[in-house]
């Protein structure tokens, strides 16, 4: 790819994104998914798992987390919105980063059918045991807390 845009999603968003940090200054987007946001589309993208909109929390957390991005925000169906932006800019292909919610793979499925996209692994937060609930934050933060504490020092003086 001489010319990607990228596509940052709600699983890295810092300035240590991956895809930020391979291709700087080149056009991002990160869509508020319009169906997500209602609770028409789980989460975890198990059609059987009941979905819930998501809470204004959320949504504040993700937009405070967005504008320290050099990223446009976009909302709609997130495939549909990234294809746009991406024949907008005249890109040749698509990177973002790995994820494990399956929404975002059903995305990259789909956006495959158009152009090329490089998934780039995403160096984990901590390192946990086991499969991970991502449904919750606070399930997480149980389990990785102890974690991130464990290896922290208070400074001296």
């Amino acid at each position: 790819m001489q010319r990607p845009i990228l596509w940052i999603h709600g699983e890295a968003l810092g300035p240590a994104n991956p895809a930020l940090v391979a291709h700087p200054g080149r056009p991002a987007v990160f869509v508020f998914d319009s169906a997500l946001l209602l609770g028409r589309s789980a989460s975890t993208g198990d059609p059987s798992s009941p979905a819930e909109p998501v809470s204004l929390k959320r949504i504040g957390f993700l937009y405070e987390c967005l504008l320290e991005l050099p990223v446009s925000l976009r909302r709609g169906d997130v495939a549909e919105e990234v294809l746009t932006f991406a024949a907008a800019h005249g890109a040749d292909g698509i990177v973002t980063c790995a994820s494990n919610d399956p929404r975002v793979a059903r995305i990259t499925e789909t956006l495959l059918r158009q152009l090329p996209v490089q998934v780039l692994a995403v160096e984990p937060f901590v390192q946990l045991d086991g499969p991970v609930d991502l449904g919750r934050f606070s399930r997480y933060w149980r389990r990785a807390e102890p974690q991130v504490w464990a290896g922290w020092r208070e400074p001296g003086p």
